[in-house]
């Protein structure tokens, strides 16, 4: 992880596959991503000082999901021990997407990829709204572009 006051850099954390992820082949379930691109987005607000259990009455909202996309390129498997690096790729005005990596340890690729929709809505009424202003800073350490991210992970920009 970089130090604090550097550039933006993605937000890393490691999980094991796990039985629970896995197929009867042993090969992750793809389904089992979202949970860990989970893990690592709700790692993510916690290292920004902003942690759900808090967040929500902080600023008032809830941040549901538009779109969910992901992509694969190797099969992880039992106990394979992963990398999976979040990022803010883009900051809308009531919407931010972030990017998940997921990588090995032992390997400079990528072995999947996906991101989120965050759109940003009143709790109580539950329509859009804008994103508060003190969320976005706090998320500007880790707000970077695809590219950028996966040159300061050490993977090419693009997996293909």
């Amino acid at each position: 992880m970089a130090p604090p006051n550097s550039a933006p850099h993605p937000f890393v954390i490691e999980e094991y596959v796990r039985w629970s992820d896995v197929d009867f082949a042993g090969i992750i379930f793809y389904g089992s991503y979202v949970r860990l691109f989970e893990i690592a987005e709700t790692e993510m607000f916690r290292h920004c000082g902003l942690a759900y259990a808090k967040v929500f009455d902080q600023y008032d909202i809830f941040l549901p999901r538009k779109a969910v996309h992901s992509e694969f390129y190797w099969p992880a498997r039992l106990d394979d021990r992963l990398r999976v690096a979040a990022y803010v790729g883009k900051v809308g005005t009531k919407s931010l997407t972030l990017h998940f990596d997921v990588l090995r340890p032992d390997v400079a690729a990528i072995g999947a990829a996906g991101w989120m929709v965050l759109v940003c809505v009143n709790r109580h009424t539950l329509k859009p709204r804008p994103l508060p202003a003190g969320l976005i800073a706090s998320l500007a350490p880790h707000t970077l572009s695809p590219d950028a991210a996966r040159t300061f992970l050490g993977v090419a920009p693009s997996p293909r």
